[in-house]
């Protein structure tokens, strides 16, 4: 299935690039420059290293590191000359890419954004991060729902971002919107290891589909990532797994035509299409109702938990921040399926 990494592509083949990048510290503007342009020359690192590659993938914070600083002056615009870079050289070196920018917010705090440019240098996708990595990160929790954009070679491509992956229904909503490659990238440290690798696979079983995983890598001085890219198969087997080398550029190829075929021809274990035709054997086209209370609460607006009043901490205050004065106020998600 990998082709030797991608050396062979196949014609129905998707050649997936994830660069454990160097976790760098940026703090000042030039910093910021500098960075950007550090992740240009590694998109054409990893097009000169893989001539077939169609899709190189960045981790969380490659641009900004992990300070968690929301210094307007080191924050991102979609139409700001980081973006423009990232278009450039996707352009130049005619492949993919998936990209992290802290976007700035003038609605409140920044938002955890993440990009995916056509090889023409167009912009596909463009992804806010649904579930920040609370109490740790103050970004701004994400309101363009999670969207699905065709990608190369015919794929479907969808993305989320770190700890969304922890959450089953990130990668379910991502699959029903017909991601068959999903994107997930991270600045995770050491003690997320397992959970991160388990979660991968689930997120690829559950769902029949492929999930491509890239955190940071190597030490800020104060931070350690941990690398460990990979690519789960749509059975959930691990295609490849890179270490905790920085600036190793994990790869693999995938095929997006054979999630389609499980996807259609499964029986057993075809979840996807199972979760919304309960016991179909039994009764014609399954039961297609909504059994989950806690789906029903979320929707009205009553989420509880059992144990909600005995949760400890439900701000940023242990980590340093200030506690939250606003309430939240959704932009309508868009709901078009791509």
């Amino acid at each position: 299935m990998s082709g030797l990494g991608g050396l062979n592509k196949s014609p129905n083949g998707v050649v997936l690039g994830l660069v454990q990048l160097q976790l760098p510290l940026v703090a000042t503007p030039d910093d910021l420059k500098r960075q950007a342009a550090r992740i240009c020359g590694l998109v054409a690192k990893a097009k000169r290293g893989m001539p077939t590659l169609d899709l190189v993938v960045f981790p969380e914070y490659a641009l900004h590191g992990l300070s968690m600083d929301t210094n307007p002056a080191i924050l991102c615009t979609l139409d700001g000359p980081e973006v423009a870079s990232f278009k450039t050289a996707c352009a130049e070196h005619r492949v993919w890419g998936c990209f992290s920018l802290m976007e700035l917010n003038p609605g409140g705090n920044p938002f955890n954004s993440g990009i995916i440019v056509d090889d023409r240098g167009a912009l596909k996708l463009y992804y806010r991060k649904l579930h920040p990595w609370v109490p740790v990160e103050p970004w701004e929790p994400g309101d363009l729902g999670i969207p699905v954009c065709d990608g190369p070679n015919g794929s479907k491509l969808g993305l989320i971002i770190c700890h969304d992956g922890m959450f089953p229904e990130m990668a379910r909503e991502a699959a029903y919107r017909g991601a068959e490659i999903m994107l997930r990238t991270a600045g995770y440290t050491a003690p997320i290891r397992h959970a991160w690798k388990i979660t991968n696979q689930a997120n690829a079983f559950c769902n029949l589909m492929v999930t491509a995983n890239v955190c940071m890598c190597g030490s800020d001085g104060t931070f350690n990532s941990m690398g460990e890219g990979m690519i789960c198969n749509f059975d959930g087997t691990v295609l490849v797994e890179g270490g905790g080398v920085p600036d190793e550029i994990v790869t693999a190829e995938v095929r997006p035509d054979l999630v389609r075929e499980a996807r259609r021809e499964w029986s057993v274990e075809n979840n996807p299409y199972q979760f919304g035709h309960r016991g179909f054997t039994a009764v014609r086209g399954g039961a297609q109702d909504c059994p989950y209370t806690y789906m029903h609460d979320l929707v009205a607006g009553r989420y509880r938990l059992p144990w909600e009043a005995e949760v400890k901490v439900t701000d940023g205050t242990s980590c340093g921040f200030a506690p939250p004065t606003r309430d939240y106020s959704p932009a309508a998600p868009a709901r078009k399926r791509a």
